[in-house]
């Protein structure tokens, strides 16, 4: 039985914060640049631009979260099926067990 994608259905609050965070983000930086705003002599489109740029850094977090949520689990060993993912499995671990090992070092005197 092939696996129901749903789209969207996970996550949807975090999808939310990061498509109405880059909206603002968005709108905030196009005001700061284009907009002339002085209020008694004072320029705050330096204020607009920031704030935007920290809106749509502010969404990068809504992304990935929404994006680490909708990844599906991973697959079993008896989907796997074989000896393939077994050979992986131990060379996976051989090398990692090398990488771990510390090495000692003679120094030339």
């Amino acid at each position: 039985m092939a696996p129901k994608y749903d789209g969207l259905s996970h996550c949807k609050l975090a999808l939310v914060f990061a498509v109405l965070m880059d909206l603002l983000g968005v709108i905030s930086l196009l005001l700061g640049v284009f907009a002339p705003l002085e209020i008694q002599g004072r320029d705050f489109g330096d204020l607009l631009v920031y704030t935007g740029a920290l809106l749509v850094l502010f969404s990068l977090a809504g992304w990935v979260m929404w994006y680490s949520g909708n990844i599906e689990g991973l697959t079993s060993k008896k989907e796997l099926g074989g000896t393939v993912g077994g050979a992986v499995d131990r060379l996976a671990r051989s090398l990692s067990r090398r990488i771990r090992i510390p090495r000692t070092h003679s120094s030339p005197t």
